[in-house]
């Protein structure tokens, strides 16, 4: 059943490309003030599982809008939770209300505005108009071209981080986790990288054997050349992750034999299961420090306004924080000049801190990565 939104309407609108995490938590926080929400998402709606993402306590949360994301996404409490259980949560809290609208299998490509209101324009031609357009399209976001055209893309960091995820029950029985592991281990990486051992449950509250993914994520300052000769990374922008039907067999030998003699159970033989079934993921680390968010009618959130590095565990945190900033900043309404004065206060309150997170995270990398 869909229910209405928090607030009376205030005949304001908004399209949001991207429905990822922070394109549906920027949707709910916009509907909660009384915007009818257009959500436009290029993939379908079948989504993988994902890596672990950290979500902070609400400490220091200030609307209740915040409270709800992050009761939404871990209970509201400080926890590793799997990408797609944020995911499932955040989706069918968006889809009880009736003013968010989500489109699967909408590509957009082109975004502009005027004097009067934003629009995007989709791969079959339709043009979808709002009084603001907000980008959640992720770190080749193409709203940030609108806003930031002067800088564009994210740049490789000069490292890229190894993912892999399995079920417990394709481990061997007796180096499966015991029943009451969980959480993140970390161990000593590749030339000095870290390594994050997990294991989470499927979905949030479920007990039990059989219900747990078991996942290692490693850092890698080795593979940049590789990176170059598969296209993946092109100047300073990253293009795509490495998929494990496209690694070299030599680099999967490599890759095994220096989990063979770093890691112990269960993480060796997830990672060398990972390894044979070719169920691993080369990500090439990016890093965008904004030198705005906003342009006119059209802003950025999450990752398409700031991409971190994961060594500072906060993408996720400053996703949620940016949507419900933006919508305590829109809550008048954003008809008319009002979204003009919305997203100018959005950008005043968020800019400079998530620059400054960014920021924190390109330290590491500058010791580490390698051009």
């Amino acid at each position: 059943m869909k229910r209405p939104t928090e607030e009376p309407s205030t005949g304001g609108s908004a399209v949001i490309v991207g429905a990822s995490l922070s394109g549906l938590m920027t949707g709910i926080a916009l509907a909660r003030v009384g915007l009818q929400v257009t959500i436009l998402e290029k993939a379908g709606e079948q989504r993988p599982t994902g890596a672990g993402l950290q979500v902070d306590g609400g400490l220091f949360d200030r609307t209740k809008t915040a409270t709800l994301l992050r009761k939404l996404a871990s209970g509201g409490k400080k926890s590793i939770q799997l990408w797609s259980s944020i995911e499932s949560s955040l989706r069918t809290e968006a889809q009880s209300y009736s003013s968010i609208d989500i489109h699967f299998n909408t590509r957009v490509e082109m975004v502009d505005q005027d004097d009067d209101a934003a629009w995007v324009v989709t791969d079959t031609g339709e043009t979808v108009r709002g009084d603001m357009v907000v980008g959640a399209d992720g770190h080749r976001s193409l709203v940030r071209r609108h806003v930031a055209p002067h800088k564009p893309d994210a740049t490789f960091a000069g490292y890229m981080v190894w993912f892999a995820a399995i079920n417990e029950n394709d481990l061997p029985e007796h180096i499966r986790p015991d029943d009451h592991d969980s959480g993140v281990t970390m161990l000593q990486g590749i030339n000095g990288g870290f390594f994050f051992g997990s294991v989470m449950r499927e979905k949030d509250g479920t007990s039990g054997s059989g219900d747990r993914r078991v996942g290692c994520t490693f850092y890698d300052n080795t593979r940049t050349d590789l990176l170059r000769q598969l296209g993946c990374v092109e100047g300073t922008v990253v293009k795509h992750s490495l998929k494990g039907a496209d690694i070299p067999e030599q680099t999967l030998n490599e890759l095994a034999e220096q989990a063979s003699v770093r890691w112990p159970e269960p993480w060796l033989s997830t990672t060398l299961h990972a390894i044979e079934t070719r169920d691993l993921t080369g990500i090439p680390i990016k890093e965008y420090v904004p030198d705005q968010l906003v342009k006119g009618r059209i802003a950025l959130v999450g990752d398409a306004g700031h991409v971190p590095a994961p060594i500072t565990a906060s993408g996720f945190n400053e996703s949620l924080n940016d949507a419900a900033e933006l919508g305590k900043c829109v809550a008048k309404g954003v008809q008319g000049h009002a979204a003009l004065k919305g997203l100018e206060k959005y950008e005043s309150a968020r800019l400079e801190k998530v620059r400054q997170m960014v920021q924190s995270g390109q330290f590491f990398g500058m010791s580490y990565g390698r051009s």
